[in-house]
């Protein structure tokens, strides 16, 4: 059964920086054939998408954190990152990250990891 498991949250401070990774196991080809999405979701809303790295390694970013956060990849580590810097109390939330082959219509998600941030 494939595995994603995220890492990295914590407590920072507002203007502070975290680095999540999204570690991927079991996946019979390696996560480089999957496009790798961040969400987050906050108590009381809706998931939010954050960023997306495609296969091809196309990037786009929710407007709300363009600028602040980097998505990328290391498929020989099989693992995503996500570098979120100058973070706001408005970044708290638990981050997940999800991997989805089109192809074969596979879709993973991994558990979550929170991050919080003071003001």
């Amino acid at each position: 059964q494939v595995q994603l498991v995220e890492s990295g949250g914590g407590l920072v401070q507002a203007g502070g920086s975290l680095r999540l990774s999204c570690a991927a196991s079991r996946m019979t080809f390696g996560i480089g054939i999957y496009d790798i999405t961040w969400y987050r979701q906050a108590p009381g809303k809706q998931r939010e998408l954050v960023a997306t790295i495609t296969r091809g390694g196309s990037i786009t970013y929710a407007d709300s954190v363009k600028g602040r956060f980097t998505i990328s990849r290391e498929n020989a580590k099989n693992t995503c990152y996500l570098q979120m810097n100058s973070l706001k109390p408005e970044d708290t939330a638990v981050y997940h990250c999800r991997a989805q082959w089109m192809l074969t219509a596979e879709d993973y998600w991994g558990q979550g990891t929170q991050v919080t941030v003071s003001s």
